[in-house]
């Protein structure tokens, strides 16, 4: 083999292993489980259950469709179950409609306040009773205008197979399993939040299974475990049949880069309880939309969850740990499946102490290649220092040109050409970023190293490579980062690969037999980077699609690819030093990143689509509003009504203008300086996520509500220490948003809502997102402000916004005439709303 064609073998073996780590997704954890047994969990009777409520349609908190039919399905199918299972078990159904407040600081800081919501929960114990319990909870509410089928009615229905399943096996359990099928988890973790903090049955609550979903089927991925306790993730491991589980996805969840909770926080912060957080990640680019139904979910996705959470749920019904699971609260664990087959799990404590071993030995190695021979040790040193810092300027050279290319494809209004076509972000960013990484070193190799022996080159660019990692694995491990065990992966099995080769290193050229070897030896944290990257892109590219205005979607892919294309390349650099020639790479390389590049400005790669089978729209968000904004007489100075716009992506409505030509640059939303988040209706306080040069406001007619929005001020109240209390009486519709702004001089110490203590969301303002269930007395809240002795101005502006997500006052004429005129390669989920401005 000639030397020249050692670098496109290398490429040839990232795609080899790139395919191979496909495989382990598309087939490996594809495999249909085997056929349940008799007292098995049945995925057919399954996906009844599913069909059955979605078909009952969007279920909104506060509709009939999820405060009535829903639970009425549910009841029906749990009586049926309970009249079916043995002498072994005795189940108690309860309904439950809790009324309650509290404060996350979940999308930048706000108050939630819920009223009158349902809970439905079933506990199955032995026919003794039991002391302590495992809870399963899915929620059967969906976002507005959508059938939930995967949020989170899938989950829902495999736990009422569970249940039945449980129910009919002659088996006693040891502890109890409650049911937790919750109503008001897409209210921000409502539900959740009144059975944990209000429920008889929850004191006897020592760990959770949730239920989740952020895509549409496939496999269902452990992300989250814990709090520090080791336990729950091997029971996990021991019981699962069908594994998928990352710490990895842990730490990036929690580190809210995707703007998405769970109820895994509920139990965590309020509960005090520890849980396994589950979901489904395949196909969310329709996550949260109309094409969420339930046909698109296959039945062995539905199978594999079942098997797994049944497997899960018996474990811990039957185990000793159960009932003293606080005794077992000592530290973290590090867990990662193996290509889907099997789990890797162990203290975080023993990964810690595996990880500097694995470091000091990479230091020590490297330090006696250094110090030999010894008169030649500062210039070995110099020699592997220079190297290090010409990866290192390699890497951030390669980042900013990436990044520029990106900057510059988002400016010209081609940002997500690669959201349907996934193959399109790769063929820029990736062969632009392994042509600069080459470029960088090809340099360096003509002018800095002229003349120096390549194997010698080959040699120390491997160090430099193993001291980053090296590097990398020790701080990571001292910030307390249980994936640092991915470094480790990259410095052992390197680190064996080049003690195995060393003499093959020493030899001229790039040989097969050297190739072969050292591709063998870097098989494993090659294959497992690949799997993991699939995974992630998995996760994170549909997640761009509805990450707001704010973030410059193509930044941020880049950036990821940048990132692991930096990783790949790592032990692959030397190859440059090694090869006579990279010209042929270069050259392909360039002229696929410049091809794709024309191909991208030329607009040829649409973003979204509407196709039937697989389809990726483009999410916007639509509200008719009325807004009203009064004085401190209670006047109305200003009034007006439109459609609200809103692009969920970075997009804006650039692509709907053509087709919609009247939402254009004319009608961009100004910002309300003096009102509370802009003297818009927000539902949730996302304002920080969007733009307003991306925000439209289409003038429309005036609505007028059939179940208007009433709010009264009831009484004003000195108190002591210069302070006012103000309390009010409101009552509407099942959705409000409470926005307050305590004016020039003034303060909000304490308020009737949550613990107390009022929680600014970012910018200031306080937010405060109300819902209730099908009835519900007059929502009475107060606040106390302290002022300043002279306030002819007031000490606070306060607004009220009425949501209307279902029912006859959903969608006004005018919305639905012009929903209409949307293209089809849109999600776009429209409701009426009002808003009005008070100031006191």
């Amino acid at each position: 083999l000639p030397e020249a064609r050692g670098a496109p073998l290398v490429l040839l073996y990232l795609l080899g292993l790139r395919a191979l780590a496909q495989v382990s997704h598309r087939q490996l954890l594809s495999r249909s489980p085997a056929a349940a047994g008799p007292l098995g969990f049945t995925a057919s009777r399954a996906r009844g259950y599913l069909d059955n409520i979605t078909a009952i349609g969007p279920r909104t908190v506060g509709s009939p469709e999820n405060e009535v039919f829903a639970v009425n399905y549910l009841l029906e199918q749990i009586r049926g179950i309970e009249r079916e299972s043995t002498d072994a078990h005795k189940i108690s159904v309860d309904i439950q409609r809790p009324t309650g407040s509290f404060s996350i600081d979940f999308l930048g800081g706000f108050t939630s306040y819920y009223a009158n919501i349902t809970n439905v929960i079933v506990k199955l114990e032995p026919r003794n009773g039991a002391e302590h319990a495992v809870l399963s909870n899915c929620h059967f509410d969906s976002v507005p205008n959508t059938p939930g089928a995967s949020d989170d009615a899938v989950s829902c229905a495999v736990m009422l197979e569970i249940l039945n399943t449980l129910s009919k096996s002659s088996e006693s359990l040891q502890h109890a399993v409650i049911f937790l099928f919750n109503g008001a988890e897409e209210n921000i973790l409502q539900a959740s939040h009144g059975f944990i903090t209000q429920h008889e049955w929850a004191k006897s609550v020592r760990a959770f299974i949730n239920l989740e979903a952020a895509g549409v089927g496939g496999k269902e991925l452990v992300f989250q475990t814990g709090p520090e306790n080791p336990w729950l993730v091997q029971a996990y491991v021991v019981a699962a049949k069908h594994p998928f589980a990352s710490v990895v996805a842990q730490e990036i969840f929690q580190s809210g880069i995707i703007p998405a909770d769970t109820d895994f926080r509920i139990y965590r912060d309020f509960g005090n309880v520890p849980g396994i957080d589950l979901a489904f990640i395949e196909n969310g680019y329709i996550y949260h939309t109309e094409y969420d139904t339930s046909d698109r979910i296959l039945t062995d996705s539905i199978q594999r969850a079942g098997d797994n959470i049944l497997a899960v749920l018996k474990y811990l019904a039957t185990s000793e740990k159960l009932a003293k699971s606080f005794e077992y609260r000592h530290g973290n664990v590090v867990f990662f499946d193996i290509l889907g087959l099997f789990v890797l799990a162990y203290p975080a404590r023993v990964g810690t102490i595996m990880n500097y071993i694995t470091a000091a030995i990479a230091f020590f190695y490297l330090s006696k290649k250094v110090l030999q021979p010894k008169p030649r040790a500062v210039h070995n040193l110099k020699k592997l220092l220079t190297a290090f810092s010409l990866t290192l300027t390699s890497w951030v050279c390669t980042l900013v040109a990436v990044l520029m290319v990106a900057m510059f494809v988002s400016i010209i209004g081609r940002a997500l050409s690669w959201y349907t076509h996934f193959y399109v972000s790769v063929s820029l960013y990736g062969t632009a970023a392994a042509a600069k990484l080459i470029l960088v070193h090809v340099l360096a190799k003509k002018f800095f190293y002229k003349n120096v022996n390549e194997q010698y080159l080959g040699d120390v660019f491997f160090d430099a490579s193993l001291m980053i990692w090296s590097i990398a694995l020790a701080v990571m491990t001292q910030m307390g980062l249980c994936s640092a065990f991915i470094c480790t992966l990259w410095v052992a099995f390197p680190l064996l690969t080049k003690l195995m080769i060393h003499k093959e290193f020493n030899q001229k050229g790039a040989t097969i037999k050297f190739i072969v070897m050292y591709m063998l030896g870097m098989f494993v944290p090659y294959l497992y980077m690949l799997y993991l990257s699939w995974t992630v892109f998995e996760m994170f590219t549909p997640v761009m699609g509805r990450s707001g205005s704010e973030i410059p979607p193509d930044m941020v892919l880049a950036g990821f690819i940048v990132i692991f294309t930096m990783i790949l390349s790592s032990y692959f650099i030397n190859f440059i030093y090694l090869v006579k020639s990279t010209k042929t790479t270069l050259v392909t390389l360039t002229t696929v990143f410049v091809v794709t590049l024309i191909l991208v400005c030329s607009g040829i790669f649409f973003p979204y689509s509407s196709d039937a089978a697989n389809p990726k729209p483009k999410r916007v968000f639509l509200q008719h509003t009325s807004r009203r904004f009064h004085d401190l007489d209670g006047n109305v100075v200003k009034s007006d009504s439109g459609i609200w716009i809103n692009g969920f992506d970075y997009n804006g409505i650039s692509h709907i203008t053509p087709h919609v030509p009247e939402i254009n640059d004319t009608i961009r939303t100004l910002c309300e300086e003096q009102a509370p988040f802009c003297g818009l209706p927000w539902i949730l306080p996302v304002h920080f996520m969007f733009r307003f040069v991306k925000n439209w406001y289409l003038p429309a007619p005036e609505i007028l509500p059939r179940s208007p929005i009433h709010f009264k001020l009831l009484s004003k109240k000195l108190m002591p220490w210069n302070s006012v209390r103000l309390n009010f009486e409101v009552s509407g519709p099942s959705h409000m948003s409470l926005y307050v702004r305590p004016r020039a001089g003034s303060t909000l110490p304490r308020w009737s809502l949550g613990d107390g203590v009022p929680v600014p969301s970012l910018g200031g303002d306080y937010f405060v997102f109300y819902s209730r269930g099908l009835q519900a007395a007059p929502w009475h809240f107060w606040v106390e402000l302290t002022a300043p002795e002279k306030h002819s101005d007031g000490i606070v502006s306060l607004a009220i916004a009425a949501h209307y997500f279902f029912g006859e006052d959903q969608k006004s004429p005018q919305l639905y005439a012009l929903l209409e005129r949307f293209p089809n390669w849109t999600f776009s989920s429209g409701w009426s709303c009002t808003y009005d401005l008070f100031v006191f």
